[in-house]
């Protein structure tokens, strides 16, 4: 029988790369978002389209129930779904901030809540959080998208010790650069948030290099078969690494002193 898959934020990026892939190796494949008209061309790829607005917990519900009635269960949960919105601290609205925190952290816990019941009955499970080196690094200008994606870290961490027991494994996937929507839309809201403040120099360097990397950044695809990799192993790793410049960033990340690695950071942005 083929196992049930919810993706999150598969209009655009590395959910829809995702959404895609696994319904062509075999997984019975729901690509929720909320931007339905996007959702139209995944029917050809065998995904089933599904409404889902991750700040509406009703919406959250409906969604989750509707797989539930239709397929049983939520073999493996996807949480995609993100937004990079940026600007430096001292600008962000707050309730951008916990807009940022709502769509990153609170939704996939949530979605999380309500596929784990079927998957301990079943004593089977996967669930893979879509992170990002930006788990472990921190940029300038994306206070609150870093502190989310540490977040998703420390949750999946806590989170995996309590499941285990059941049969169901947590994955942290952490990607790189990755040619996607949302590095374009960052800019934008960085200039919007920032580019006329006393931090208007800093978000205009780091606008530029954004432009820069994307040029160069890794397709979705890479991604999209780290997670087949992860849900398809007996004992998957705890944590996949792809994309533009993820390894070497991690590593230097690792091996520098905060200070030496700020150093290298801000060098990059002149």
């Amino acid at each position: 029988m083929k196992k049930t898959v919810l993706v999150t934020g598969a209009s655009a990026g590395i959910g829809k790369a995702t959404a895609i892939y696994l319904a062509q190796n075999g997984y019975k494949v729901y690509g929720a978002a909320r931007r339905t008209d996007k959702l139209a061309e995944l029917k050809e790829h065998g995904v089933i389209p599904i409404t889902l607005d991750v700040i509406s917990d009703s919406s959250i519900v409906a969604c989750t129930d509707r797989i539930l009635e239709e397929s049983g269960s939520i073999d493996i949960l996807v949480n995609s779904a993100g937004l990079g919105s940026y600007g430096a601290l001292e600008d962000v609205p707050m309730n951008e901030a916990r807009n940022q925190l709502e769509i990153n952290l609170f939704a996939a816990a949530r979605l999380i809540q309500l596929a784990l019941p079927e998957m301990r009955k079943n004593k089977f499970g996967k669930i893979v959080n879509i992170s990002s080196i930006g788990g472990k690094i921190g940029l300038p200008m994306g206070s609150w998208y870093h502190a989310s994606k540490f977040a998703i870290e420390g949750l999946s961490d806590s989170l995996r010790n309590e499941v285990r027991q059941f049969g169901i494994d947590v994955i942290v996937i952490e990607p790189g650069g990755i040619k996607s929507e949302m590095k374009d839309l960052g800019a934008v809201d960085l200039m919007r948030v920032s580019g006329n403040t006393v931090y208007k120099e800093l978000a205009s360097g780091l606008a530029k290099v954004y432009g820069e990397m994307e040029k160069s950044d890794s397709d979705p695809i890479e991604i999209a078969k780290l997670i087949l990799s992860g849900i398809e192993a007996k004992n998957p790793k705890t944590r996949y690494i792809g994309g533009k410049m993820a390894r070497p960033m991690l590593f230097m990340r690792k091996i520098l002193s905060d200070k030496l690695f700020d150093k290298m950071l801000m060098r990059s942005m002149k």
